[in-house]
């Protein structure tokens, strides 16, 4: 089987859980399995991961695997530098990962391995200049320009949840204040959900009874599906992370002039509900607005699996990339060692053809000697 139609695993780190599959070369999942993540000891981490693989390796032949990491990859795509939710400081993920499985292991940004899976098999299709942005616990992102993720020289282009939209606004676990995903994340839909329930206000009784009483055991989903069925204090949560979306894909347009913006990630879910104030707000906030086309708007359609397929993907075409790099190396190595054959044997024909001059002239030198003593 060429290494181009088989198979390979993808693995999705958030903050929140371990999520692998095997996937096929167009983009399907054969099989699935899920752990917690363990946030506090990277070992941990890679016991999980390593645990999933085998799991998934003990029913399916693989060649690669591929990890989505939610943090700041490095650009030869082998350590976590940072991750915010996670305990992952310059962690050298892939050679730890690729001791323990003993196959090719790829490891990128979690946002770039689900835009380039929307590029590749979902809403992305066909994009020349495309520009991902992903809303779970925080807001990841990434750039595809000509079917190439940019990276960036140090590879940690596309963390646009980190872009600091207000000054002194909330504290983020990067260490700033104010950062976008502090307003238009999972994070801060479920902050401002359990605000409103803990200052006691009657408006957000459904979110207390969604909840059984406990602020505390509000979340993101749980807003989605009050918004859904039309509550309208969680239709006005949504509104509010929506708005503060489209006025930082204003600011990403104003930057890197996209087609399309892709928005995944788990609130994403939410749709029209989300993506409807996105685009008011952005075209209010666009620069230029009126004198310039505009970028689309649109839903992921992958939905939460599109790392998942995207690092398998993207350690496909790796496990490809190396085989024929191999290939090519072993032909060369051949090539060389045939010419270095070819020298060696005309190295000693030629040490043969000076000795035999040598002796030649040796003997010569000798028949002179000869003749001038029978002379004498």
């Amino acid at each position: 089987m060429a290494l181009t139609q088989a198979l390979t695993i993808g693995i999705d780190i958030g903050g929140t859980k371990v999520a692998a599959g095997v996937v096929d070369p167009e983009g399907n999942i054969l099989d699935r399995l899920r752990r917690d993540t363990p946030t506090k000891d990277p070992r941990e981490t890679e016991d999980a991961i390593a645990e999933i693989v085998r799991d998934l390796e003990s029913r399916h032949d693989v060649i690669a695997v591929g990890i989505g990491a939610a943090g700041f990859v490095d650009g030869t795509r082998s350590s976590v530098l940072f991750a915010p939710h996670l305990a992952w400081r310059h962690e050298p993920l892939r050679d730890a990962v690729e001791r323990r499985l003993g196959v090719p292991v790829v490891v990128e940004n979690d946002a770039n391995a689900a835009a380039w899976s929307e590029w590749r098999f979902g809403g992305g299709q066909g994009e020349s200049h495309l520009v991902c942005v992903t809303l779970g616990t925080g807001i990841g992102g990434a750039i595809l320009n000509d079917g190439a993720l940019q990276r960036g020289k140090f590879g940690i282009a596309g963390e646009f949840g980190h872009m600091q939209v207000v000054p002194g606004g909330h504290r983020c676990e990067c260490g700033n204040r104010g950062c976008w995903e502090q307003y238009a994340s999972g994070n801060a839909l479920t902050r401002e959900a359990r605000e409103l329930a803990l200052s006691g206000s009657p408006v957000a009784h459904n979110l207390l009874r969604a909840a059984g009483g406990d602020p505390r055991k509000i979340n993101g989903p749980m807003v989605t599906e009050l918004a859904k069925d039309g509550d309208p204090v969680a239709v006005e949560l949504l509104e509010d992370v929506g708005r503060w979306l489209g006025i930082g894909l204003a600011n990403l347009a104003a930057a890197l002039d996209p087609g399309t913006f892709v928005i995944g990630g788990g609130v994403s879910d939410a749709g029209e509900l989300l993506l409807a104030p996105a685009r008011e707000a952005f075209k209010r906030t666009l620069t230029g607005r009126g004198f310039r086309p505009e970028a689309r708007i649109v839903r992921a359609v992958l939905g939460p699996e599109a790392g998942m397929v995207g690092a398998a993907d993207l350690a496909r075409e790796e496990a490809t990339w190396l085989r024929r790099v191999r290939v090519k190396t072993t032909a060369v190595t051949a090539k060389t060692a045939a010419a270095r054959g070819r020298s060696t044997r005309v190295e000693r024909a030629a040490r043969k053809s000076a000795a035999r001059r040598t002796g030649l002239r040796a003997a010569s030198a000798e028949s002179a000697v000869e003749l001038d003593d029978s002379e004498a």
